[in-house]
């Protein structure tokens, strides 16, 4: 029963012990996280714990933004999270983004996370136009982000029409030319097609090693006014201050290196910059709330002392980091090196395969012409067969028939023979018979004669019987009369006749000789792409190129200055870098 009692009491001791929490709700440029965090819990906390969650360890660029009636402001490390004026309800919602920028982008960023951060981020400032970049590097930008993305250009893959959906180019950029998105995309994927080989983080890094020579890239400005109430602008980046005239954010009036800086303060609305060399007058200004100080002040705090940590040698923990992404770099380059080996064998196996394939076709069609061929040969063969074994019983039929013709003819001749004995017989019958008939036509004509003497003599005696009735009656006389009729016979003879009709066997036949083919197999040289030429003819030939579609009067006040600017060679890191005697006189701004 105790037992029970105290497990209780330790239960509730426990349930008592648990802190309490409040739910954040962090923002990065890709992805979004939640967090359950402590009530004791500072910025700091707060911020470990993301970067722990990203595995980022070059945290001194990055912050936490919020936004407070519409100002921007950082998460301070040193205090509490619900101590900073930030929203009520929950989660409680911070943007994890790159506070500060580096000078050299190749050199500065370490780790792959890092550059991929910084891409992305750039990449959104670019497109939301609050980084001004001319047409050509926007074009090339683009380029670099579809290699970043999409990988090697492959033509069976990568169609025409496979970016419609992406946004590359800010809309000023589009605007200002009269090119369809076709011919945009186009002009993309030339450049595309010429990073072949890059891996996702060189990508990156050669869009930011482009993008940081921009004017207006890691600058953060503010509306400021000077003593005598002029509007200005102020830019605070990675390597000093800039005082910029409100329509021109691309050239600064004036800039101030942080070595050439002693000491930035501000009291209330009051700002104060304190050159290093005491004969340049201390240059103050006004911004428009205290909050507004608070945060230029944060800015340049952390990119001095950023700017100092450049000069000086690396720390242990960077010189770590950097001898493990060296290490990575190398391994990572020897695993591509590998991975190109194998994909340029897997893809000379596939045309070994192909060839094969094909050549194995072309076989499978020969065989089957083949077979269609031998087919045919046996039907002609059979068809041969039969039509010899039918001319054999024809040839059997007609020597039959030949030997009954020869029988017929040995017959033929003997009647022959014997017809012409007949006639010889017929011949001497009918003489004999013509013989006869002149005999009897003789005697028919001595009989004639005869019967018209013997008819005299019949009217005679009649007349004289009649005289002698007439005389004597008692005195009778007879007389008789024979008369013989002959006839004459002929011989007809029909002589038999056999006519021997002989067939004629006609044949054609067509002999198919099937020709093997023989092809060698020839390895396509694959042509090493061109190295790419200097990236400042480039985007001067895509200049050059696209200059005849561009639309004069849609051109901003940006681009105007940065035509200028391109005219007279100014550039970020000219300006910042002209002779210091205009420093060293008093500033009348």
């Amino acid at each position: 029963m105790a037992g029970a009692i105290a497990s209780r009491m330790s239960f509730s001791s426990l349930k008592r012990k648990q802190p309490k929490t409040f739910t954040v709700r962090i923002a990065t440029m890709d992805a979004e996280m939640e967090f359950s965090c402590e009530v004791k819990w500072k910025g700091k906390d707060l911020f470990d714990l993301v970067c722990r969650t990203l595995g980022l360890r070059e945290t001194w660029f990055f912050g936490l933004q919020y936004t407070i009636k519409d100002t921007v402001a950082w998460l301070k490390m040193d205090k509490k999270v619900l101590d900073h004026d930030v929203p009520t309800e929950e989660p409680k919602t911070f943007h994890f983004l790159a506070k500060f920028y580096p000078e050299n982008a190749e050199e500065e960023l370490v780790q792959e996370i890092t550059q991929h951060l910084f891409f992305l981020q750039v990449k959104k400032q670019i497109l939301d136009e609050k980084i001004f970049c001319p047409p050509e590097a926007s074009v090339l930008l683009a380029s670099y982000a579809v290699q970043a993305k999409y990988g090697d250009y492959d033509p069976n893959v990568h169609k025409r029409g496979f970016l419609a959906q992406e946004e590359l180019l800010p809309k000023r950029v589009i605007n200002l030319y009269q090119m369809t998105p076709e011919m945009w995309e186009e002009r993309i994927t030339a450049w595309y097609a010429e990073h072949r080989g890059r891996a996702r983080d060189e990508a990156e890094m050669e869009y930011l090693k482009i993008a940081q020579d921009l004017e207006m890239y890691g600058v953060n400005y503010f509306a400021i006014r000077n003593k005598k109430g002029t509007e200005l602008l102020l830019g605070v980046d990675a390597l000093g201050l800039h005082i910029y005239d409100p329509d021109n954010r691309l050239t600064p009036k004036i800039s101030f290196p942080w070595n050439e800086i002693r000491n930035i303060s501000y009291s209330d609305k009051e700002f104060t910059i304190k050159p290093l060399d005491k004969k340049i007058d201390v240059f103050k200004f006004n911004s428009s709330k205290l909050r507004v100080n608070k945060l230029i002040l944060q800015l340049c705090i952390g990119n001095h002392d950023l700017f100092m940590r450049r000069r000086k040698a690396d720390s242990l923990e960077v010189q770590q980091m950097k001898a493990q992404a060296r290490e990575e770099k190398a391994r990572k380059q020897m695993e591509r090196q590998c991975l190109a080996r194998e994909k340029q064998m897997r893809e000379e196996a596939e045309r070994t395969r192909d060839e094969l394939e094909r050549r194995l076709m072309q076989l499978k069609e020969e065989a089957t012409m083949a077979n269609e061929a031998l087919m045919r040969s046996e039907e002609t063969a059979d068809l041969l067969a039969e039509k010899a074994q039918i001319t054999e019983e024809e040839a059997k039929l007609l020597a039959q028939k030949a030997a009954e013709a020869e029988q017929e003819m040995q017959r033929i001749k003997a009647t022959a023979i014997r017809t012409e004995e007949e006639k010889r017989l017929m011949e001497q019958k009918v003489l004999e018979a013509e013989m006869l008939a002149l005999k009897m036509a003789e005697e028919s004509e001595r009989r004639a004669k005869e019967a018209d003497q013997l008819k005299q003599d019949l009217q005679e005696a009649r007349e004289s019987e009649r005289r002698a009735k007439q005389k004597l009656l008692e005195i009778t006389s007879k007389s008789s009369y024979t008369s013989m009729n002959s006839s004459t016979t002929a011989l007809s003879t029909d002589l038999p006749s056999f006519n021997l009709i002989s067939e004629s066997l006609s044949f054609d036949f067509k002999d198919t000789d099937m020709k093997r083919l023989s092809m060698e197999i020839e390895k396509e040289k694959v042509e090493y792409m061109e190295k790419s030429k200097h990236l400042q003819e480039q985007l001067n030939e895509l200049k050059t190129e696209i200059e005849a579609l561009k639309l004069k009067e849609r051109e901003t006040a940006l681009d105007i200055l940065h035509n200028e600017n391109s005219s007279r060679g100014n550039s970020k890191h000219n300006t910042i870098k002209k002779p210091q005697a205009q420093g060293r006189r008093p500033i009348c701004i």
